[in-house]
């Protein structure tokens, strides 16, 4: 159904990427990946296994993104590929055995990440 304030929230979610500057843009699908882990974990706890696997599935698409955008002509940026898959790895594997364990062992390494851009970018941490 139509909903003009729905329309006009789309717009604007689409406009503010579009405009966005690189770390920004960085911070944002960084910050997607954490609330999906988060919302991951709170549903595997609470035995919303659906919900869990969706969660898990956004942030491995997520971390795809993350893998697509490299520059790989850099040598930082095939680290952060072998990173980036290292994470997908585990996050297939934690939706496979809806493990909090490995979804705690991903957090934690992409909040440090998250921490290093964002002092990079001269933003907040998270």
């Amino acid at each position: 159904m139509y909903s003009p304030a729905m329309n006009a929230y789309n717009q604007y979610k689409t406009t503010s990427v579009q405009t966005a500057d690189p770390g920004k843009l960085l911070l944002m699908l960084y910050d997607g990946l954490l609330l999906s882990l988060r919302k991951g974990k709170q549903a595997v706890e609470a035995g919303k296994l659906k919900e869990a696997h969706q969660n898990l599935i956004k942030a491995q698409d997520i971390v795809s993104e993350l893998m697509s955008t490299l520059k790989m002509e850099y040598e930082i940026s095939q680290n952060l590929f072998q990173l980036y898959d290292y994470w997908k790895r585990r996050l297939v594997e934690a939706n496979v055995k809806k493990d909090t364990q490995i979804i705690d062992e991903v957090l934690s390494l992409v909040r440090e990440l998250r921490a290093v851009w964002a002092q990079a970018a001269g933003a907040e941490d998270d």
